[in-house]
């Protein structure tokens, strides 16, 4: 072990020339090594090799030839744009109360016919993620025409293999598997970070919402982590129309990995204006305003359904607060100074609401937040929720105790 961090001394370098029978000086190579090693003639051979059939390939088939080109180029299709404005004008406006992994399948449905390079997987779990879209079928060997791996229980294998497939170009991978199983990838998910690479991975079953699998399934301090590493954007959208931006932010650049969180559970759909919609793609946006709002809420996922419950507890308390969805912290930060402060007014106190660890919120000037600072148990969602404080009640309560208006709930043993 010792040599894994330190150069070999004098007698180990002598005892290593003597076992392979290495005459040579340091930094002396023997001309038949030289020759042995020196590929830049059968490389340049092979490349005008290809170039020669490619050009003839081009002049047969132009059209698939130049497809070709798009894709090896990372480029969209010309009509992408028109794509995301017709499934925009879909899951922008969408009642629908669906878990967003749900949202996540929808978005891709109307996705792949379009964007023919997104290639997806999943760690065995694609029942789960739902990472399948129609038609896609599964890449096996003899039959490469599909369009979805089945990687087995091996997360950093298939974090790998995607970065893979994007160092080579020509598709645009997405894998899925529990958010709280996005450990085993991490080191992969940092390498496509340090490489500037295109990677969208589907982490589902994002937090204690996902019930009775318990503290090990449920994702508790990985949100935060992965939030910490540096040029991944990082999606946890509340309902379809943010699940729809997030798809089309980690599509729509080319230069970063992007990881999206989706829920197990149903998610109600927010309404939104017309500009709000546009806004889901700043990261955080102001999704429920009030006039005179003495605070503001800050939630993401699955909790900014419960911040719209704790607003409406305040209206009938007389204590108008500022609801703000924020699906991407990682890109808000990215915004300007005057957008941030339009959306977070830095006179209001803040409060934060997330189903995991509280202290990635302070970061945000919150004065106090709910979140999960424990390991979860295994009960039904709900009663999950309510085992942690994860409450409409409970979040009413702390703007009440800041503003000194009372609380919405008795205290126990009150």
């Amino acid at each position: 072990a010792k040599v894994h961090g330190e150069a070999l001394g004098a007698d180990e370098i002598r005892a290593t020339r003597e076992a392979l029978d290495w005459p040579h000086a340091p930094f002396e190579l023997p001309k038949d090594v030289v020759e042995a090693w020196d590929a830049r003639e059968r490389g340049e051979a092979a490349c005008r090799d290809w170039q020669r059939r490619f050009s003839a390939y081009q002049a047969e088939f132009p059209a698939l030839a130049a497809e070709f080109g798009r894709r090896m180029r990372g480029d969209l299709p010309v009509d992408f744009q028109e794509t995301l404005v017709s499934m925009m004008a879909r899951f922008g406006q969408s009642a629908d109360s669906v878990a967003t992994r749900k949202a996540s399948q929808n978005v891709l449905a109307a996705l792949a016919p379009k964007l023919p390079e997104l290639i997806g997987g999943s760690a065995d779990l694609s029942g789960s993620n739902l990472t399948e879209f129609p038609g896609c079928g599964a890449v096996r060997g003899g039959s490469p025409g599909g369009r979805h791996v089945n990687y087995g229980v091996r997360e950093f294998g298939m974090a790998a293999v995607m970065n893979g497939m994007a160092l080579h170009g020509g598709f645009i991978p997405y894998g899925g598997t529990f958010l709280t199983f996005s450990d085993y990838s991490r080191n992969a998910i940092r390498m496509a970070a340090l490489m500037k690479r295109r990677v969208v991975h589907v982490f589902t079953h994002d937090s204690i919402g996902l019930g009775e699998d318990g503290p090990t399934h449920q994702a508790v301090e990985h949100a935060a982590s992965l939030r910490l590493i540096p040029n991944l954007d990082v999606w946890r959208p509340c309902d379809s129309a943010e699940t729809a931006v997030a798809w089309t932010g980690a599509i729509g650049q080319s230069t970063r990995p992007s990881a999206l969180l989706l829920s197990r559970q149903n998610l109600p759909a927010q309404p939104r204006s017309p500009e709000q919609v546009l806004a889901i793609r700043r990261g955080g946006y102001v999704l429920a305003d009030r006039d005179d709002a003495v605070a503001t809420l800050l939630a993401t996922g699955s909790e900014v359904s419960l911040a719209i419950e704790a607003q409406r507890l305040l209206d009938a308390r007389g204590v108008p607060v500022r609801v703000v969805s924020m699906p991407s912290t990682t890109v808000f930060d990215r915004q300007d100074r005057a957008w941030r402060d339009e959306v977070l007014p830095p006179q209001l106190p803040r409060f934060g609401v997330e189903a995991g660890v509280t202290r990635w919120w302070s970061q945000y000037g919150c004065v106090a937040a709910l979140g999960v600072d424990a390991f979860g148990e295994s009960a039904p969602a709900a009663a999950v929720y309510r085992h942690f404080g994860l409450t409409a009640e409970a979040l009413a309560d702390l703007v009440l105790v800041h503003v000194g208006a009372g609380r919405v709930s008795t205290p126990a043993g009150a």
